[in-house]
């Protein structure tokens, strides 16, 4: 009795003392791993993809790795044909700044489902329905992308041009 409780005890302090050798950190999930696009159309739904990825898993690194430093994101505001009331942002902060904001509406689904995509050598535009929670834009958004040095961007993005 007196050697089971002695073990106890002696077990009770190893435990409580932590794991002998330190464990690596558990890395952040990247989402789905995306296997080398065989086609430029490939790339660009893959760019599509894991921007739809990052907005669900609140991933600012991945987001701003998709985007061309300076590239340009507008909310046409229901108005396509009337600039003067878009909002703009410029740039990779501010467009970071959008994405945090996005953030706050803890979105659970996102996806651009329907995407019209035409390439004309190094640079793409696509047409595309966006879905982020419940809000759905059928056919609202106009995304543009170009290949620096090997790799496709997204160089911007106009959203809200279905009119209302």
């Amino acid at each position: 009795m007196k050697r089971a409780v002695l073990l106890s005890l002696i077990l009770l302090f190893l435990a409580s003392c932590g794991p002998l050798v330190p464990l690596p950190p558990t890395p952040k999930p990247r989402g789905t791993p995306t296997p080398t696009p065989a086609t430029d159309e490939e790339a660009i739904l893959q760019l599509l993809n894991a921007e739809a990825e990052g907005v669900v898993q609140q991933d600012i690194d991945r987001l701003m790795d998709l985007w061309a430093p300076d590239g340009v994101v507008t909310d046409a505001n229901h108005t396509p044909d009337d600039p003067s009331d878009d909002l703009v942002w410029e740039g990779s902060e501010a467009i970071k700044e959008r994405y945090l904001v996005i953030f706050q509406a803890f979105p659970t689904q996102s996806a651009h489902p329907d995407v019209e995509l035409t390439i004309t050598e190094d640079t793409a535009e696509a047409t595309s329905t966006t879905t982020i929670g419940v809000d759905m834009a059928p056919k609202g958004d106009h995304w543009t992308f170009a290949k620096i040095e090997g790799r496709w961007y997204i160089t911007s993005l106009t959203f809200n041009l279905e009119e209302e």
